[in-house]
């Protein structure tokens, strides 16, 4: 295997890993914003899960690769009006709430506290990065970017993904070359930096109910 072979195959690993562990003992899990092809299709899965996302060929595609049990097409900003209070133990938003303005995404944020039972999951870039509208999709641009002190004022511990955050840009890539190298830079000081958060390229907040 080539080392770009393993890269392109373990990049993500550490991540997938630490939200696995962050599951742990859920057994009901809502994903808002679930793309095509969530991550929790890399988690060993002891839970069910539903997915919801306003993009109906993303759920197709997902639907597709049977990664949730069950699926919602839907306007994410009205989940309260279609899940219960504490209806689900975990309730996350894997790279979506940088998709909407601060205000409207810390509405989200507290629609989805009051359906988790437990625990409620956030992932974001630190900072702003641009993106537009791609995939026929015009949910995919984003409004907003994040700070470790935003994440911590709203309750949520904070844990650091993706390696260092100047080694990346837009679409979480690589920025210099060669690529091989400083993608293994990012890969091996991972975990190095999971608890500096504020260096890191993704922030990874986590809060308790």
């Amino acid at each position: 295997m080539t080392v770009k072979n393993f890269i392109d195959q373990n990049k993500d690993i550490f991540y997938f890993k630490t939200l696995e562990r962050h599951l742990q003992g859920c057994k009901s899990v809502l994903d808002i914003g679930c793309g095509d092809d969530s991550p929790l299709r890399r988690v060993k899965k002891t839970f069910s899960s539903h997915g919801v996302d306003a993009f109906a060929p993303s759920i197709k595609k997902s639907k597709a690769k049977k990664i949730h049990d069950t699926y919602t097409t839907s306007d994410l900003l009205k989940i309260d009006k279609l899940f219960k209070p504490n209806s689900f133990d975990a309730v996350i938003a894997l790279d979506v709430i940088e998709h909407f303005d601060k205000k409207t995404a810390k509405v989200l944020i507290k629609k989805m506290e009051k359906i988790a039972r437990k625990k409620i999951i956030l992932l974001t870039p630190n900072g702003f990065y641009p993106q537009d509208a791609y995939g026929n999709n015009p949910w995919q641009v984003h409004k907003c970017g994040w700070s470790k002190k935003e994440f911590e004022d709203l309750g949520y511990k904070v844990y650091g993904l993706r390696g260092p955050k100047f080694l990346r840009g837009d679409y979480a890539t690589i920025l210099y070359k060669p690529w091989i190298f400083w993608g293994l830079v990012a890969f091996i000081t991972e975990p190095f930096l999971h608890f500096t958060p504020s260096l890191s390229y993704d922030l990874f907040g986590v809060k308790r109910k």
